[in-house]
């Protein structure tokens, strides 16, 4: 695996409203909010639910599983941060609790497959600890 803890890349966009997504990778695992008033998991980070507007959102631990629904090989990085790194991949993570997020999909000796089992790996990108997925 490329080791991605000295890129100069710009790091997140921490607020009140996605601090527990973001302190939760720190410390090595995926937060998710769930909706208190219909029971359905919410991500990305809101102030409402979605599914039945209410206000009435927590956080909750993630399995820090999910399945690859599609991915991409990045040869031409959006930010030079990341040209030492190219190519990587970046893929869509249909997690265990039904949600869909954006990620770094980590190398493993062979090119990721869409239906591949991921799990949820900390990792330094930057000096940051964030969460990526590598193949299972």
């Amino acid at each position: 695996m490329t080791d991605l803890s000295g890129l100069r890349t710009p790091g997140p966009t921490i607020i009140a409203l996605t601090e527990p997504f973001w302190k939760g990778g720190e410390e090595g695992h995926l937060m998710i909010q769930r909706c208190r008033s219909c029971g359905r998991v919410v991500f990305y980070p809101r102030a409402i639910c979605p599914h039945c507007w209410s206000e009435d959102l927590a956080w909750e631990q993630a399995s820090g599983r999910g399945r690859l629904k599609s991915f991409s090989e990045v040869h031409k990085p959006g930010h030079p941060g990341w040209l030492p790194v190219t190519p990587y991949v970046v893929g869509l993570v249909e997690l265990e609790e039904g949600p869909t997020m954006l990620s770094h999909v980590l190398a493993a000796g062979r090119p990721p497959k869409v239906g591949d089992t991921l799990v949820m790996e900390p990792t330094d990108i930057g000096g940051r600890i964030l969460p990526a997925f590598r193949l299972e």
